[in-house]
């Protein structure tokens, strides 16, 4: 018992470290996430040893990914799965897996490093949708074409993922997984049933939660937890993940309040991120071979190339030819590298395949390092394709062509929009849209005369910041009214 409280006292004060130091990171460019697997990985077993992954730590960390993934089928939206965008994120997903089952035979790369052909496979078609979520909420990018883009296909590299490990990875017959699958869902339109047709009723069970829900009661945040907790031990009595039950509880909470609710949201992130979320990663950190990965280089930078390929480029290529929802290369790149964003699902299918003799944990070491190296690398690419986009290079190559002379003063007009773009984007909620409309004023510039250019992004600038001030104006007086 006390070697346990020892463990998550230590786990704890780093979980309230890291935040700090990633606050201290310029741009916040290294996330939360990654301090926590590193600093995992250095007071682990493999590390100085500070902290033991013993049952109890382990039980924690367990909730933590449950509280994950109940959080990231929570987020889903039903509609959207459905939309035009959800079936070419489906679509995509499938033509993904198929790309990666092939490369998985025909590469020796993969049987060289002793790798499970179905574990490796749903690893490189994996999103980390529920890691991506507080990101893309940071960045002012939900309620954006981009950011519904990445909910849409990685809704998709998050769900099916989980159902595919459930199947393939299983020990028991695929036809027996099926009728266990089939049987878990029944499970869940029960337990959703009951309370989806209370709250269409109006009943006195439903106004009694509704009325209790923000007092010593907390009777909402105690059903939900009793629904992660029902869904999770029947995903384990069926002998599947957990991270499907856990998912599951998320998509039936969604289905019961359609709508949200802001005072469960709260207190599910205070819960979630302040405490067992981060134990999760910590432990996942401590649990990476720091040598093993050192010792296979080639499989660490392979995987996180095989990524790239599997999973971003169909992306890029099927968003290319998506004529109802148009986008730019660079948007469709930061879509892209969003959507390569890939730890708990690896985590979690890692372990199932050590478990079952068909990955040695040198192997699974290696491919959660990746994994995390993902959460660092692509979120940052992303970005940074975005901010690059913002200089608009073409545009000061072209004008440079025109006028070599003005060489410096060109450039320092693209890095004054530049800098602007950062402010716009540190405004509020609105900066993306303002920032789109920006780009589409001046996206017509290349090809044009220099002067005509610079005169035509000088007012697309001052358009969208006139319509920002009408729009502040407008919410203030809403707000005093």
């Amino acid at each position: 018992m006390t070697e346990d409280l020892i463990s998550l006292t230590v786990i704890m004060a780093v979980a309230v470290a890291c935040p700090i130091i990633a606050g201290l990171v310029p741009r916040q460019a290294v996330p939360q996430t990654v301090l926590l697997l590193a600093a995992g990985a250095a007071i682990g077993p493999y590390g100085l040893g500070v902290i033991h992954i013993t049952r109890a730590v382990d039980l924690v960390s367990e909730l933590g990914l449950a509280f994950l993934f109940l959080i990231a089928g929570y987020e889903i939206e039903p509609s959207r799965l459905g939309g035009h965008q959800g079936r070419l994120g489906l679509g995509t997903w499938i033509g993904t897996f198929a790309l990666a089952w092939g490369l998985v035979i025909v590469l020796p790369f993969f049987t060289a490093h002793d790798m499970n052909g179905a574990a490796a496979a749903i690893c490189l078609t994996t999103t980390a949708l529920g890691t991506l979520m507080p990101i893309l909420k940071e960045r002012n990018l939900e309620d954006t074409p981009v950011g519904d883009a990445v909910i849409a296909y990685g809704t998709w590299g998050e769900l099916c993922p989980i159902i595919a490990m459930a199947v393939l990875l299983s020990a028991r017959a695929q036809s027996q997984t099926i009728i266990i699958l089939v049987s878990f869902v029944a499970v869940c339109i029960l337990v959703a049933a009951v309370p989806v047709a209370a709250r269409k009723t109006g009943g006195w069970l439903y106004r009694f939660v509704s009325n209790t829900a923000d007092t010593s009661s907390q009777t909402l945040m105690r059903f939900t937890v009793l629904l992660l907790l029902v869904l999770v031990t029947c995903s384990a009595v069926f002998g599947l993940d957990l991270v499907l039950g856990a998912f599951a509880a998320g998509f039936v909470l969604r289905m019961i309040l359609p709508r949200g609710s802001g005072s469960l949201d709260v207190k599910l992130d205070g819960v979630a991120y302040g405490f067992l979320i981060p134990v999760f990663f910590v432990v996942s950190g401590a649990l990476i071979d720091v040598r093993a990965v050192a010792g296979d280089p080639m499989l660490f930078v392979g995987f996180i190339l095989m990524l790239l390929l599997v999973r971003s480029l169909p992306v890029f290529i099927v968003m290319a030819f998506d004529r109802r929802n148009p986008m730019s290369s660079h948007n469709r790149a930061t879509v892209a590298l969003y959507c390569a964003t890939a730890l708990p699902l690896i985590v979690a299918v890692t372990s199932v395949a050590v478990s079952s003799g068909a990955m040695r944990r040198a192997t699974a070491s290696t491919l959660v390092a990746a994994g995390a190296v993902t959460v660092l690398v692509m979120p940052l690419l992303a970005s940074m394709t975005s901010r690059v986009a913002d200089a608009h290079p073409a545009g000061a190559i072209l004008e440079i062509a025109h006028s070599p002379r003005r060489a410096g003063d060109i450039l320092a007009e693209h890095w004054d929009l530049f800098e602007l773009m950062r402010t716009i984007e540190s405004l509020d909620g609105s900066g993306a849209d303002i920032r789109e409309e920006i780009r589409r004023g001046i996206r017509e510039d290349v090809g044009e005369a220099a002067q005509a250019a610079r005169e035509r992004r000088r007012k697309a600038v001052e358009r969208a910041l006139e319509d920002h001030r009408r729009l502040q104006e407008e919410l203030s007086r809403r707000h005093h009214s």
